[in-house]
């Protein structure tokens, strides 16, 4: 350990610098931790060599001529940029021996990091930074400069685990109650031509139990206005494990084809009419002055206690609107039944059951980070930001 030796007048100096600029002595600190580190792993490689090659430098030992000629040699260094989570970018000596053979182990090969950055780097990305906007903030936070291809590449290594998880068994989950929904991105396709830049949907399905509990079963591109599509999705989630046969309720919007598909999908299940939806359809049909009463009188039937109250009030709306706002009516009678067939279940579970705010409330979360992204850069990279986003969710379910 050195022993400095410093003046009266140094040390004034110093704490006189100090006050001026407090930051200093952390700056400094930092240097000399880069220093030491950059000697120590210098000093590691040296002896990993020597282990190597079996003698130290310019040690020239041999029982005879043949051996000699046959023995490997050192061969110079060269340098190498290594950057370490909270010390910063390190140039290093890497020793070379003359046949090629050495490679040190001190360094993971072929990284200019080392995994903690590539993790916070990857996190940042996920949780909602633009591959610009990390490169930008990386060097301040990290201690070195990630360049925007390299955040790129750096979440392309997430990219089997996360569709690990995409594509997990489901025969263990019970499923009970099921929100579908889809929701668009602008995606950059590859064609034989050029690149072009498509509104592509992703189907997005998310489970619950009967405590309530609630997890994502799983998301895939398809149209979200083709019924192949939605049956295929469906499919899918049976041969990944879900037993159909235990689900009871389907809670949808009226995307076109999706109720008879899901019917014929899940035949003992029924089917719930997302009321948000209803109620922004018929209220769309209404006078803008008289849609304030008309939203009172459709919440009477929603948050009905029964369904023949429910029919009730539904009967007096008819009357009321049936001559200023006929098609408001014949909205409604078309999915009255529907939007009240959450009344058959736990009373316990209307609240959930009644909308799909579950769904939305996981879309939403999808816009709001794809957001910075613009354009998603393809499938593969969408579902890198889903998966996180999803797991997340699901995190935030299990706490509440």
């Amino acid at each position: 350990m050195k022993v400095i030796s410093l003046k009266m007048n140094q040390i004034k100096e110093f704490f006189s610098n100090l006050k001026e600029n407090p930051s200093q002595i952390f700056q400094e600190l930092r240097e000399d931790v880069q220093s030491e580190i950059t000697h120590y792993l210098n000093r590691l490689m040296e002896v990993e060599i020597t282990l190597s090659l079996g003698r130290k430098p310019y040690e020239r030992k041999a029982d005879s001529k043949k051996e000699q000629g046959s023995r490997n040699y050192r061969n110079g260094k060269y340098e190498r940029k290594f950057a370490i989570k909270g010390i910063g970018e390190l140039t290093l000596n890497i020793p070379r021996d003359r046949n090629g053979e050495y490679q040190t182990s001190v360094l993971p090969r072929y990284k200019r990091h080392e995994n903690e950055i590539s993790q916070d780097v990857a996190m940042m990305y996920l949780g909602g930074l633009s591959t610009r906007s990390v490169s930008m903030i990386s060097e301040k936070l990290l201690g070195c400069s990630v360049s925007s291809g390299s955040v790129s590449n750096i979440n392309k290594e997430l990219q089997g685990a996360i569709e690990q998880w995409r594509c997990r068994d489901l025969s263990d989950i019970s499923v009970s109650y099921i929100y579908v929904d889809g929701v668009n991105f602008d995606m950059r396709v590859k064609n034989r031509v050029e690149n072009s830049v498509e509104k592509v949907s992703v189907l997005v399905a998310i489970g619950m139990n009967e405590s309530g509990h609630k997890m994502v079963l799983g998301f895939q591109s398809g149209d979200k206005e083709s019924s192949t599509s939605w049956r295929e999705f469906f499919r899918d989630l049976k041969k990944r494990g879900l037993r159909g046969n235990d689900v009871k309720l389907g809670i949808m919007d009226g995307l076109p084809g999706l109720e008879k598909v899901f019917e014929d999908e899940f035949p003992k299940a029924d089917v719930q009419r997302c009321q948000v939806h209803i109620a922004r359809n018929v209220l769309s049909k209404i006078p803008r002055a008289a849609q304030k009463y008309a939203a009172d009188n459709l919440r009477d039937i929603f948050y009905a206690s029964t369904k023949s109250k429910a029919m009730d009030y539904f009967e007096a709306f008819k009357k009321s609107w049936e001559i200023c706002a006929p098609s408001a009516v014949r909205c409604l009678e078309s999915s009255v039944e529907k939007a009240l067939t959450y009344l058959n279940y736990d009373d316990s579970l209307w609240t959930s059951l009644r909308t799909t705010n579950p769904i939305e409330r996981l879309n939403k979360e999808f816009k709001r980070r794809t957001k910075p992204m613009e354009i998603a850069g393809g499938e593969a990279s969408l579902n890198n930001i889903l998966g996180f986003i999803s797991v997340k969710m699901e995190i935030g379910w299990k706490r509440k």
